[in-house]
């Protein structure tokens, strides 16, 4: 069996270690800041775990599914780049900022595919999902829309809660970088992928057999 399709229940290998990818580095990031919050107020150990944990990933990535996924790798590059920024700077609130930058950017990318007539999701996957030209559209568009959403909600928790300042949530006390990493993992996680099994389900009018291709 093609180690790249085989089942992680709901997710195939390729899949799984894209999400690990991306929440993986979070989650050490969340216990890092937990673990030294009262000692390293501007979060610097949290911000190093981000960094490493990310460049692991990409190695990790090469090793299992033997190739580079571009959408992945080039997130990966982008947390490496602003996490550096963040060290320098003592501020980790670049960690934030990245995912807004990245996220309306990515977006706008889609659009822009969509105006000059160049589906890039379409290039991108097309060897993988067999859609009509109209489908194709359909799902390009609605995942432009919802990273702009997010990208809006991202921005929304990083002007409510200060990076390094500390929160009473649910009784514990929290940085401002804890609270969204929570945001992250708990809300946009679940969301992101109730989303993109509710887009593939209504895809399937607009699905074709792959001889058609």
């Amino acid at each position: 069996m093609d180690m790249k399709k085989k089942r992680f229940f709901p997710f195939n290998v390729e899949q799984t270690v894209n999400i690990l990818s991306e929440f993986g580095p979070l989650i050490a990031m969340f216990v890092t800041n937990a673990i030294y919050s009262e000692s390293d107020p501007t979060l610097r150990h949290g911000t190093i775990a981000i960094i490493s944990t990310t460049i692991l990933a990409i190695i990790v990535m090469k090793l299992v599914l033997k190739r580079f996924p571009i959408f992945p790798l080039i997130a990966s590059g982008v947390t490496i780049a602003f996490g550096t920024l963040a060290l320098v700077t003592d501020n980790p609130t670049w960690v934030i900022i990245k995912v807004t930058i990245f996220n309306a950017l990515f977006a706008a990318f889609l659009l822009f595919g969509l105006w000059t007539k160049r589906n890039f999701f379409k290039y991108a996957f097309e060897k993988t999902f067999y859609y009509t030209e109209k489908g194709w559209n359909q799902f390009t568009l609605s995942f432009a829309m919802f990273f702009l959403l997010t990208a809006v909600a991202n921005e929304y928790v990083r002007l409510t809660f200060n990076g390094t300042e500390m929160y009473n949530v649910f009784g514990q006390q929290m940085s401002g970088i804890n609270i969204w990493v929570f945001f992250k993992i708990a809300i946009v996680l679940p969301v992101t992928g109730v989303y993109a099994w509710v887009m593939t389900r209504l895809m399937q009018k607009h699905r074709l057999p792959p001889a058609a291709e």
